[in-house]
């Protein structure tokens, strides 16, 4: 990690409802994500401008990832967080699966986040604030073990979801920044979140599951008709810097998301060692 830190300008992000330091930094964590094959019109409608579209897996499918992070150490303090994002281009509409493999070093690539749930209330203030993620706060309750991670997600006891993911696969080295896309006061932003990441990278993996509950963010993602996975990551290293974004579009549908009940959430974490 040495040298990725070096040389950051911070600056002091303040609202009313809550203060913080920019870039946030991501020193340690436990993540993992598995990404799905969806209904490719459905996914269409939730575009905030037809500007962005969602790179096609196949014929009538597009592609949506579920990532899971529990932040052990950043500059805001611990939290966790579940990421629901679908894989898209601004600008030029892409006709092959090829920026999936590319990502950002195809020119408008980026992840459009439809749901964000965290743990804190400052995560959640300062996602909204500052970026325009469609965050709320709930419970996420981790089990990390040598075979497996796993998430559970739930809002004043009422499971949203649970996912796991299997640690195994290809490992991979990939220093290309994550790249998201959201929207805020009708901008559409585009923020480059430099990253140096190790993971385990498996290809139709059958032990990767995920089981939805009742629960508005469940109903958006049982609307677009997830087939079985297509791949899934296990992060063995993975620093990054979050920045402020940047306008792309003015003018662009909301984006708002699920907003939530709980003012604070509570984050288990459940190690098993060999």
């Amino acid at each position: 990690m040495h040298g990725f830190f070096d040389r950051i300008i911070t600056k002091k992000a303040e609202y009313d409802t809550v203060s913080f330091e920019l870039p946030i930094l991501y020193f340690r964590e436990d993540s993992f994500l598995i990404f799905f094959s969806a209904n490719m019109e459905k996914v269409k409608k939730l575009m905030p401008t037809p500007n962005l579209h969602p790179v096609p897996l196949s014929k009538g499918k597009a592609v949506v990832g579920i990532a899971a992070f529990n932040y052990i150490e950043t500059t805001i303090g611990p939290y966790g967080e579940l990421g629901v994002a679908i894989p898209v281009v601004h600008g030029k509409k892409p006709t092959t699966p090829l920026p999936l493999l590319l990502e950002s070093k195809v020119k408008g690539f980026g992840m459009l986040v439809i749901h964000l749930p965290v743990t804190r209330n400052i995560a959640k203030e300062a996602g909204r604030k500052e970026w325009g993620y469609p965050k709320f706060v709930a419970d996420m309750e981790f089990t990390i073990t040598p075979e497996f991670g796993q998430c559970k997600l739930s809002e004043n006891d009422k499971h949203i979801l649970t996912m796991k993911v299997p640690r195994k696969g290809i490992i991979r080295k990939d220093n290309r920044p994550l790249i998201t896309y959201s929207v805020k006061d009708g901008n559409l932003i585009k923020t480059v979140i430099p990253q140096r990441a190790i993971y385990m990278i498996d290809v139709l993996p059958t032990d990767a599951s995920l089981t939805l509950g009742e629960h508005p963010m469940a109903d958006t993602l049982k609307e677009l008709e997830l087939g079985k996975p297509i791949a899934s990551r296990f992060y063995l290293y993975r620093p990054a810097i979050l920045p402020s974004g940047e306008v792309v579009e003015k003018g662009v549908n909301p984006l708002e998301g699920y907003h939530g009940t709980k003012e604070e959430g509570a984050l288990t974490v459940k190690y098993r060692r060999i």
